[in-house]
This record gives C-alpha cells, sequence and structure tokens, in this order.
C-alpha cells in the first residue's frame, strides 16, 4: 500500500458496496485501523436504503491472512468493542454479507468469511483455522460458525489439526456457495448481489434475521416468535408492490417500506 492509500477500499457499485481490504504488502492482514474502516463502512450499509447488499473482498490476490501479528506485537489489537475482530465477528450487519475470497482466507481471515451470510471462492482459494498449531484459539467466532455451516466432524478435523481446506473441498461441504475461476470471486460475488438486490430490501433483511436466529427459538416458540417479524413484512408498502407487479407482470419498484 502507497503513502496516501487507504487500508480499506469502499466504493458503491449500484445497491451493492464493495469492501476491500487494501493491506497486500501484508496479504490483507487486520489491524485496528482495518477493523474500524470495516465496522464503519457497515454501519453505513444498514443506514443507506440505497444500499441493499455487501461484499468484502481483499486486494492483491489474497482475501485475508488475519490478524496482523507485527501490529499486535506492538499493542495494536483488531477487535473492536462490542463487533470483535475486523469490525464484524461479533456483530454482523442486518443487510446481506457476501466474501469474495482470493488465495488465502486463514485463521482471523477464515473467521471474518465465516462471519459473512455468502462465500464466493475462487477455486485456487485457500481456507483454514491453524490456531492449534500456534498455541492459540480461533476465538473469534471459528470456532462457532464453522460446525453451523458444515458438519460437526469435519469441522472438528479441521479445527484440531490445523490443516486447509480447498474451496473445491468447502464448497462440497457447502462452506462456500459458489466457485470461480481465480480472479473471478469479486466479479461471480456482484452478481450474487445483484440477484439478491433485485429483491424487496424488507423482505431480504428480515429472511435473513429469521433464518440467523430461528435455530436459537424454543420448538413450541417457533410459529409465536416468526408470525410478528413476518407480519411486518406483509404489512408493508413492498409486500403491496409485489403483489401489484407480479398482476402487471412488470418488474417492481421497491420503495423499503
Amino acid at each position: 500500500m502507497s503513502a496516501g492509500e487507504q487500508p480499506v477500499a469502499i466504493e458503491r457499485r449500484g445497491a451493492v458496496l464493495v469492501i476491500a481490504i487494501n493491506r497486500p504488502e501484508r496479504r490483507n492482514a487486520v489491524d485496528a485501523a482495518v477493523s474500524c474502516a470495516i465496522a464503519g463502512a457497515l454501519d453505513d450499509l444498514d443506514a443507506d436504503p440505497a444500499l441493499r447488499v455487501a461484499v468484502i473482498t481483499g486486494r492483491g490476490g489474497s482475501f485475508c491472512s488475519g490478524m496482523d501479528l507485527k501490529a499486535f506485537l506492538e499493542g495494536d489489537r483488531p477487535e473492536l468493542p462490542g463487533r470483535g475482530f475486523a469490525g464484524v465477528t461479533e456483530s454482523p450487519p442486518a443487510k446481506p454479507l457476501i466474501a469474495a475470497v482470493e488465495g488465502f482466507a486463514l485463521a482471523g481471515g477464515c473467521e471474518l468469511a465465516l462471519a459473512c451470510d455468502l462465500i464466493v471462492a475462487a477455486e485456487d482459494a485457500v481456507f483454514g483455522l491453524p490456531e492449534v498449531a500456534r498455541g492459540l484459539v480461533a476465538g473469534s467466532g471459528g470456532l462457532v460458525r464453522l460446525p453451523r455451516r458444515i458438519p460437526q466432524a469435519i469441522a472438528l478435523e479441521y479445527v484440531l489439526t490445523g490443516a486447509r481446506m480447498t474451496a473445491p473441498v468447502a464448497h462440497h461441504w457447502g462452506l462456500v456457495n459458489r466457485l470461480a475461476s481465480s480472479g473471478g470471486a469479486l466479479e461471480a460475488a456482484l452478481a450474487l448481489a445483484e440477484e439478491i438486490a433485485a429483491n424487496a430490501p424488507l423482505s431480504v433483511m428480515m429472511s435473513k434475521r429469521i433464518v440467523r436466529e430461528a435455530p436459537g427459538w424454543p420448538e413450541n416458540e417457533i410459529w409465536d416468535r416468526q408470525r410478528p417479524l413476518a407480519e411486518a413484512v406483509i404489512g408493508s408498502e413492498d409486500a403491496r408492490e409485489g403483489a401489484r407487479a407480479f398482476a402487471e407482470k412488470r418488474i417492481p419498484e421497491w420503495a423499503g417500506r
């Protein structure tokens, strides 16, 4: 990164916000400045009704190698209070977040990808939680989220050995949603983001919320908990617009309310 460049590059592409870690000389390792920038971008995502989806990626052929160990030794911590590592692992946004992974997504970088709702990866990308080989623990969500995304025994094997998982294997187990050619992860993620952004924003956000929260609901409370959330969307202007557009055979014009 040359003088004057920001550690995180933010770009709007229509309704999609692209957040790119811009420290290729450090394999996009995360320090406090990166975490603050990502947190700020995600706050903008949720606050701006014109933005529907975010894609997080890394520049220079690598997604993220985890915590910046050099900065850590100098007293810099990449965890933000209430937000966690990279400003997202403990407090993901309400709107959908997609990881576009090239190269390495290791340690905290893997945990950053796991904090995203969907993952698009280049065929030669690599994931891993090598903390056990360094006398550490993947405490920024890796040990919690990986066994929720893939079979627990498979997750445990990778966690306990610290082995790397290739993108095709990750796709096989359902960790990766879509594979792309090398260098094509961002464009493939943007295509997925545009598919999502075409839908009603309230419906998308509430659907994400229910999918994320429902596994923790007691079985006898599922319908009572879901009903008010669904009704809040069904009673919206967009619900009526969706019905009208369907009847009139046209593309709906979403108002986000």
